[in-house]
C-alpha cells in the first residue's frame, strides 16, 4: 500500500492528480488549472513531486495485481478466401488444446 503519511492533501486528491497526469499526458501547469477548477489549489511543482514520488509505486502495485498469462503462446496463421480474394489471417492462441477455438 502506498504511504501518504505526512501529506498535506488527502489521498484521493493526490491519486486523482497522478492518475490524470499519467492517463491524459497534460502539462503540470494545465493540471494545476484542472485541479483549481475542481476546488483544489495546488502548485505545479507539488504536482511534479507527487508524480515522481507516487507513480512508480502505483505502477508496481498495478503490475503485481495483473493476472499472469500462460507461458505457452502459439501463432496460428493461414490464407483464406474472402469474396474471391485471398487474405492473410492470423490469430494468437494462449494455449493449444488440439481443437480450433479462438481466444
Amino acid at each position: 500500500m502506498t504511504n501518504f503519511k505526512g501529506s498535506h492533501y488527502p489521498k484521493d486528491v493526490i491519486l486523482y492528480a497522478v492518475y490524470f497526469y499519467v492517463r491524459y499526458a497534460v502539462s503540470y501547469r494545465d493540471l494545476e488549472e484542472i485541479m483549481a477548477e475542481r476546488g483544489v489549489e495546488v502548485d505545479h511543482a507539488t504536482l511534479n513531486r507527487w508524480v515522481v514520488k507516487y507513480s512508480p509505486v502505483i505502477a508496481s502495485q498495478a503490475q503485481r495485481q495483473k493476472s499472469k498469462t500462460s507461458s505457452s503462446w502459439r501463432m496460428d496463421e493461414t490464407y483464406i478466401k474472402i469474396r474471391g480474394k485471398w487474405n492473410y489471417y492470423y490469430r494468437a492462441v494462449e494455449k493449444w488444446f488440439g481443437f480450433s477455438e479462438q481466444f
